[in-house]
Parts: structure tokens; sequence; C-alpha cells
């Protein structure tokens, strides 16, 4: 027991040297001042002007801490940021870079300051030249968001990233990790592959991850395989083969129409609208008789008509027959004919029956 209680936990070889990682302070920066400044700039949209600013003065704010300076030019349209004497993290200028970035593309500043975290990053996805149509790239945008956004939710709980889709780009902002994520899941649904197939991955994955057994296996057999078949010119031609010859004995099974007699003289000739005329007196009729005629043959005919509709409506309002209820005396007759139906019954079983003793 003493020697089981003295055994030290098993450390992995590869993470025996690792440190907990602190924020870079002022400290750590050896070198002292930077001798060159370092700046970025990015343009931005008409829209985004009015609101960034409104939140200029919050930019500075977060950015003060940590050395830089930024500066807001409306009549460019651009925003920049420089490193100062005061700047004493080399690596915080590429973040104040990705805060413009993420501003310019719609992202508000309450999110976009999370950038400056070690464990943060963002990425900016090109989506306007994967697709040449333009109703065919509105329509795989929109299956990324989703009905409602419910699509874009499963895709940020799952990633743990915050994602936006604005104009011809998608905003991501998460850990490294997840970034490659999100970024094949938009990718994929810009090249016609819905985003479901690969959620559904994410989600047998978080599932593989809790069990421990399967840490040192591989997760291939588990995971579902959504490949686009494409058929070859042979299986094409064969299909189409087949189809032909069903479509043939399709025409085959259907009953021709019988043959009509032969005869060699022409049908008779029809009589012509005036001939018509001729015979019902139409024709002698002047113009105003005529008009008056075909006034009263349309009165008549909406006549009919209202009267059908009428009697149509008037169905509904029928009442049912209703079997009435049978009376005392009904019911007395009722039961004695069954009785008597009864007694028959008994009568003509006992004769049998004695039919057969006697036999």
């Amino acid at each position: 027991m003493a020697a089981t209680s003295g055994e030290q936990p098993v450390i992995n070889k590869n993470k025996k040297h690792r440190k907990e990682k602190q924020p870079f302070a002022p400290d750590h920066n050896k070198g002292g001042i930077f001798t060159e400044e370092s700046s970025f700039a990015t343009l931005f949209p008409k829209y985004r002007e009015n609101y960034l600013r409104e939140v200029w003065s919050a930019v500075t704010k977060v950015l003060d801490p940590y050395g830089i300076a930024c500066t807001l030019d409306l009549v460019h349209g651009s925003m920049s940021v420089r490193t100062t004497r005061k700047t004493f993290d080399p690596y915080i200028i590429l973040k104040a870079r990705d805060i413009i970035k993420l501003l310019a593309r719609g992202v508000a500043i309450t999110q976009a300051q999370k950038v400056l975290q070690d464990d943060m990053a963002c990425d900016i996805i090109k989506i306007g030249n994967l697709v040449r149509n333009k109703d065919r790239f509105v329509k795989r945008r929109q299956r990324l968001i989703g009905p409602d956004g419910s699509t874009l939710k499963a895709i940020e709980l799952l990633t743990q990233c915050y994602v936006l889709v604005q104009g011809n780009t998608v905003s991501v902002m998460g850990p490294y990790k997840s970034l490659k994520e999100v970024r094949r899941i938009v990718l994929d649904c810009m090249k016609n592959i819905h985003p479901i197939y690969r959620i559904k991955e994410l989600m047998i994955r978080r599932e593989l991850a809790k069990d421990p057994k399967l840490a040192t296996e591989s997760w291939d057999r588990f995971l579902p395989k959504f490949r686009k078949r494409h058929l070859k010119t042979s299986e094409k031609t064969s299909k189409k083969n087949e189809k032909l010859a069903v479509d043939d004995e399709t025409r085959t099974k259907k009953e021709k129409p019988a043959k009509k007699v032969y005869t060699p003289f022409p049908p008779p000739q029809q009589p012509r609208k005036v001939d018509l005329q001729l015979e019902s007196g139409e024709y002698f009729l002047k113009v105003h008789e005529r008009e008056a005629r075909e006034v009263q043959q349309r009165k008549q005919k909406q006549a009919e008509a209202t009267l059908k509709r009428r009697a149509e409506r008037a169905e509904a309002y029928v009442a049912p027959k209703e079997e009435a209820a049978p009376t005392v005396e009904e019911k007395r007759k009722r039961r004695h004919t069954e009785v008597d139906s009864d007694d028959r019954a008994g009568r003509s079983k006992k004769k049998k029956k004695a039919v057969a003793t006697e036999a």
C-alpha cells in the first residue's frame, strides 16, 4: 500500500516543459523602445461612418493601455493604427490591425475588442468571388445563416466562435483551432455542401472527445462520409439506355386504338353559319332585333345558372331524414315477435333431437 501511495502521477513528455501562459507585461520587453514605427490602415464603407464616429472614443480607450495610437480619417474613409514610444508588446500592433478590420466589416466594438486577448484570433473569409451567379451566391449565403439564424447559432455553439456574415465576407472570432473549422464550413457551403453535414460531424467529434478510451484511436469509422458521387460517362450511358428500354416497354404495353373502317367517300359537308341562320330565321332579322335576341339568350342562360347555383346552395340546408323513435305499441309487437321466433327455434331443435334418437 505504501508503494502505491508513493507513486507519482505519469506526466506527458510533450507537456513536461510547458508553462502557463501569462499576459505580456512591460517587464517582459527587455529590448526597450522600438527603433521603428509600425502602422496599418484599412478602408471602411460609407454606411459605417456614423457608427465609427460614435464609438471612436471607445476604440482609443481600448488601445491606449497597450500604447497604440489610432486615427479615423473621414475624408478618405480609412482607419489606421500605429505604434508609439509607449508600446511594449511587439505583437499588439497585429491585434490592433485585426480590430480595425473587424470594425470595417460590421463587427461591434464590444465584440471586436476581445481580439486583444492572447487566446483569441480573427479570420475574415472572402466569399464574394467563390460563386459566379449572383442569385446562387445569395441563396448559399442565406443557407449559411439558416432560418432565423439557427445554422449560424449552431456553428457558434459548436466552435465557440463569433461569426458575422456581412456582404461579401464572413468575419470570425475565436480560438485558432476553431477558426479552421469555421473556414472549412463556410467554403464548403459556397461549394454547395450544406453546413448541416459539417455541424453533424462536429457534434459527433464532441461526443467522442468525452470518451477517454477513444483518445488514442482513429475516429474515421464514427464520422459520416458525405461524398458527391460523379457518374462516369459509361455509367451515364447505361442509365440512359435503361430508361429508354423502360419507356419502350411502357409504349408496347399500352393498348393500341382500334383501326377505323376505311371508306372511300369523304365525310358530309357541314352547314355554314349563314345556312344555320337561314334555317332559324335569324338571317332575316334586323340588327337591333338580332342584338335583342342575343341579350335575351344571355339572360336566359344567366337565369338557368343562378337557379342551378341556388339549388346547390340549398342542398346544404336540407335537413336529413330522421327516424322517429318507436312507440310503446311498436316495442310490444317487436318483443312478441322476438319471443315467438325464439319459441319456434327451440321447438325445431327439440324435433330434430327426437328424430335423431328414434333413428
